[in-house]
């Protein structure tokens, strides 16, 4: 069976970049991997194989320099039709070990893991700011070899398993790639002599206070991230980051609208009908006077400028914005129900014609 054209197995123009021919290979080796189609038959596996030994070997050839002026020149009939796929020959394995050492469970993370913690901020503080104290257990850099892992006057020695070199390899089916080296978590090196206190380990568990600052404005389920105060790295390589949840406790009064604080007031039918200056609580503390102006109906929004939630990218603060409320009282006085019986016979009948004109209708919609 005649061989494929190597630019049309990784489906690049012949002109291509070598950079282009990379991001092809990588694109197309993750396709093709038969570890990533564990579902797959002995058949149908032998062919993902097949497809994947195709791709390996197009790749070795067109991102070597004279070996792609070669089969420009006289195609497979260079270097004897490609030379076949050896997938840990020079960069090839390099970009092999990059590209599958994480489906292989190697990792080349260089450090420590990052953790989570949930904080429960009351209103208030969500809305103005506010600094908060974590404590968060974790395996922290030893303090005793201040992460090395080494006693104190002892020295590291190359690592027995990978010979310094930080990769070993890993078989996987038919070929092998470069992981990092469980003995020495990739640093080449291994201590002589252990430091006591940490076992070699280069980190102790420990509960670290931590001090995050909540800006003004945060809202329920945003996530902060505190970098460096997750797990310590192991053997001093980087620490991982910290990242905490916010949660906040609803308002007995205020709700929010984005930038803006919702709140109802309360007035009475005279204050609503006659109109009044009344006061309205602010979130931080105080009260605003606000009008009342005469004839409002329940649910009209009264404003006030500024008093709302601070912009977490501006800082400029939103709106207050204030529904008014009729209040009806539910016990009257003898006097007071004189008067409005007085009021109800002023405006013509004892039911008010808006309403009797909506009795008439819902009347009509059930005949």
């Amino acid at each position: 069976m005649s061989k494929r054209d190597y630019y049309e197995v990784l489906g690049v123009e012949k002109g291509a970049s070598g950079e282009d021919i990379k991001k092809a290979f990588r694109a197309k080796a993750s396709e093709f991997h038969p570890d990533r189609h564990p579902h797959l038959d002995e058949a149908a596996r032998k062919g993902m194989e097949e497809r994947f030994k195709e791709v390996g070997e197009a790749y070795s050839v067109l991102s070597d320099a004279s070996k792609r002026e070669r089969y420009d020149r006289f195609g497979h009939a260079a270097a004897g039709g490609g030379g076949g796929f050896d997938p840990n020959q020079g960069d090839l394995g390099e970009v092999f070990g990059d590209l599958f050492e994480g489906f292989f469970g190697g990792g080349r993370r260089r450090s420590g893991a990052d953790l989570k913690a949930q904080v429960e901020l009351d209103f208030v503080d969500a809305v103005f700011g506010k600094e908060v104290t974590l404590e968060i257990p974790a395996p922290r850099r030893c303090v005793a070899c201040k992460g090395s892992g080494a006693k104190e006057g002892s020295r590291a020695v190359p690592c027995r398993r990978c010979g310094g070199a930080g990769r070993v390899r890993v078989n996987q089916g038919f070929f092998s790639v470069a992981a990092t080296c469980p003995s020495c978590h990739g640093r080449g090196r291994t201590t002589e002599h252990p430091c006591p206190s940490c076992k070699g380990e280069g980190r102790t568990r420990q509960t670290r206070r931590v001090k995050v600052s909540v800006p003004a404005g945060v809202e329920d389920s945003m996530q902060m991230r505190v970098r460096g105060e997750g797990e310590g790295g192991h053997l001093g390589e980087e620490d991982g980051d910290l990242y905490v949840q916010l949660r906040v406790r609803p308002h007995d009064f205020f709700e929010r609208d984005g930038d803006e604080l919702v709140c109802e007031l309360p007035v009475t039918f005279s204050q609503a009908a006659l109109g009044a200056e009344v006061d309205l609580p602010l979130l931080e503390g105080g009260t605003v006077r606000v009008k009342v102006p005469a004839g409002s109906q329940p649910g009209r929004v009264l404003k006030v400028r500024g008093k709302g939630v601070p912009n977490m990218q501006s800082g400029e603060r939103g709106d207050l914005r204030a529904h008014v409320s009729v209040e009806v009282p539910e016990k009257l006085s003898a006097r007071q129900k004189e008067l409005l019986e007085e009021f109800a016979k002023a405006s013509g009948d004892a039911v008010p014609q808006r309403k009797k004109g909506f009795v008439e209708k819902a009347r009509r919609f059930f005949e």
